[in-house]
């Protein structure tokens, strides 16, 4: 199979075959399309082959979502456009982008109000005036991963940080098109199409693209991106907000913008056990809604400890000192539109840290964007350092890959989910740091194997804690999503009745399932 836009796959494209997981899989073809036209074209030939097909965006996901099982690979980075603004009668902006736009880029081009108009209409780019003269906008979203794309975001309902205070990606996509695997073109509007109960039917124009029932089982009271999104009379285009490309290839995006905040604060925290962490988080959460943090996020020792490791290197220098004492921090973002307002929000967490037994002669605050910065720099500073230790270990032991969880958990489960991931790390005996979005009491626990004996211990791990996460109400992923490296997680989640009612969906978009064969749940045995 080779047409115009497919190229065989050769060595040259041994980075394609790989993702932020670091599982490496196979493929034997690869395409680049620049717009949805070429996608349909692609996946007709694909198709007509009798072959199958993994979609790709920045590939910096890490459960192995967009690492190849065979078959071709559709690598959507060159669909790379902003293509249209509108703006609607309650004065909200609403972008127009392609499914390989990256969110640093987003980002860049909303604060600067600078985009390539070329090919957008009339009305869009009347639009853009409007938008210029109304102050800033932004995208809430904000994944640890900026080079992140936005199909990508979307394909796993991804979320970060300020979601404690913003929610994931799904509210902010107003709507989508997308190429179903028989190469139907699907335009899904927020408020149009939608479920009858747990019925759904979805047409272009008088014939039925497909149709079928949703799964019955009840989506976890926790931040998710877990399997398929099923709830009664549910808007249909967010069944492909994490569907992670099993349903169809997302060609378009339409995003809601809010209104930035003029002032952005942050606090780092430091503790001197655990609980005490935990109690402020308790606390600072509880705050009325005009005080409440936008992010509340979580390190513990071991965290702290690899990054005073890391400070050595340079590309950690930033990192102020960290004395020993510094147990457990814990990071508070807060926004505001007047400085007062922010400040009452910092002053009333400061009050709540000192009686949790937190020092404000410790505590780090950042009140303009290069402070933000740094602030932002530690927060991310954690995985990057896992990631740059995974890579120097792999060197003797090539089939080591990452081991992070992406569990969430209620309110009420946090500190007994805690306790057990510290039990059972201290009696296994296995290296691991644990930090990340605490306001949501979600957690990731990333274990740092040094053999294949030790991973495995580390997996077994994994799926007992799955389980007891399952048993408390919460999530196997929050926020990463199942990709392939999870799919026995999800079968604990939503057992077999759950997986075969997922599976009749996929079979309703993609009878012949050629579309991500693997992520979610084993390929069909057909």
């Amino acid at each position: 199979m080779q047409g115009a836009e497919i190229i065989k796959v050769t060595d040259e494209h041994a980075d394609y075959l790989r993702d932020e997981s670091r599982s490496v899989g196979r493929a034997e073809s690869i395409s680049f399309p620049a717009d949805e036209t070429a996608v349909v074209n692609i996946l007709t030939e694909v198709r007509q082959a009798g072959s199958h097909l993994t979609v790709q965006g920045a590939r910096t996901g890490i459960a192995a979502g967009a690492v190849p099982d065979g078959g071709h690979i559709m690598n959507l980075s060159r669909m790379n456009r902003i293509t249209g603004l509108r703006r609607d009668a309650a004065g909200t902006f609403f972008l127009t982008v392609q499914p390989g736009v990256i969110l640093s880029e987003l980002r860049s081009a909303l604060a600067g109000k600078r985009f390539e108009t070329d090919g957008w209409s009339e009305a869009a780019t009347a639009c853009l005036n409007e938008f210029r003269a109304a102050g800033p906008w932004f995208f809430p979203s904000d994944p640890t991963e900026t080079s992140a794309s936005l199909g990508g975001m979307a394909a796993c309902n991804a979320s970060g940080a300020r979601s404690f205070r913003y929610g994931p990606v799904r509210p902010y996509i107003e709507g989508l098109r997308a190429v179903t695997a028989d190469g139907t073109v699907l335009e899904l509007r927020r408020g149009r199409e939608k479920a009858a109960g747990r019925d759904f039917c979805l047409r272009q124009g008088d014939r039925v693209v497909a149709a079928g029932r949703l799964p019955a089982y009840e989506l976890p009271a926790v931040k998710n991106a877990s399997g398929f999104y099923a709830i009664d009379n549910m808007d249909l285009l967010d069944l492909f907000i994490g569907s992670e490309g099993t349903l169809g290839i997302i060609t378009e995006l339409e995003l809601r913008l809010l209104p930035e905040p003029p002032l952005q604060w942050g606090m780092t925290s430091f503790f001197p056990s655990e609980a005490e962490a935990i109690d402020f988080v308790r606390q600072v959460r509880d705050t009325a809604a005009d005080r409440k943090p936008v992010a509340i996020e979580y390190f513990n020792y071991q965290a702290l400890d690899l990054l005073r490791a890391q400070r050595a290197n340079p590309a950690f220098a930033d990192i102020p000192e960290l004395p020993p004492e510094y147990y457990t921090a814990i990071y508070t973002e807060f926004h505001g539109t007047d400085e007062d307002s922010v400040t009452d929000a910092l002053g009333e967490a400061s009050e709540k840290l000192i009686a949790c037994g937190g020092d404000d002669a410790t505590t780090w605050l950042a009140m303009n964007d290069r402070e933000m910065e740094r602030q932002h720099f530690f927060r991310h500073a954690v995985p990057e350092a896992v990631n740059l230790l995974i890579d120097r270990r792999r060197r003797y032991e090539p089939g080591l890959t990452k081991l992070g969880t992406d569990m969430a958990v209620p309110d009420a489960a946090l500190a007994d989910i805690v306790a057990m991931y510290n039990r059972d790390l201290a009696s296994s005996g296995l290296e691991a740091v644990m930090f990340g979005h605490i306001g949501d009491n979600h957690i990731h626990v990333n274990i740092l194997p040094n053999s294949l004996a030790e991973y495995r211990q580390g997996r077994e791990l994994y799926t007992n804690w799955a389980r007891e996460v399952i048993r408390s109400g919460g999530t196997v992923s929050a926020e990463h999503g199942v990709g392939k490296l999870k799919a026995a997680l999800l079968r604990e989640m939503y057992g077999e009745a759950g997986i075969a009612q997922m599976r009749a969906v996929k079979e309703a978009f993609d009878p012949e399932w050629r579309l991500n064969p693997g992520n979610l749940f084993a390929a069909s045995p057909k």
